[in-house]
């Protein structure tokens, strides 16, 4: 039987709500987060819109992307990832106002495993590891506050 698991975890980050959810678009991760190097299928300048495809990784890791939802208005996106012979599953982000400059971000994962390896990967999303994980993107993204300010997000 395949194994699933299902884990979400919100952080807070200072940035406005609209500026923050770019921010976690494949082009704004390129910003704050280390070796992440999208290759952008469609479209190919990685504007961020609805059914835009890309990948990450290489070798088993090697991970094909689409972003299923995509709302700057509900400030929500919904990423469909499948590592071949590995894992596949959705990716979540809702972003909620805490004030004018603050915004909590809750990103959640569900994975299927689709084999021992990708059993083995869906190891490192539970419990503390995830949380410790996504912790650590709001280090990332205070550390790198003043660049992101200024960035052209797309």
């Amino acid at each position: 039987m395949a194994r699933r698991i299902e884990v979400s975890h919100a952080i807070i980050v200072e940035a406005p709500i609209d500026r923050c959810f770019m921010y976690f678009t494949p082009a704004g991760e390129e910003l704050w987060v280390d070796g992440w190097q999208p290759a952008y299928v469609e479209p190919p300048d990685g504007r961020t819109e609805a059914g835009m495809v890309f990948t990450t990784g290489a070798g088993a890791e090697l991970t094909i992307w689409m972003l299923v939802d995509f709302d700057p208005v509900r400030h929500r996106s919904r990423y469909a990832r499948c590592t071949l012979g590995s894992r596949t599953g959705f990716v979540e982000v809702q972003c909620a106002a805490r004030d004018a400059g603050t915004t909590e971000v809750r990103v959640a994962y569900t994975l299927t495993a689709l084999s021992a390896d990708g059993e083995a990967a869906l190891a490192a999303f539970e419990g503390e590891r995830y949380a410790a994980m996504i912790d650590g993107w709001a280090r990332e993204l205070a550390a790198r506050r003043e660049v992101l300010a200024q960035a052209v997000l797309r």
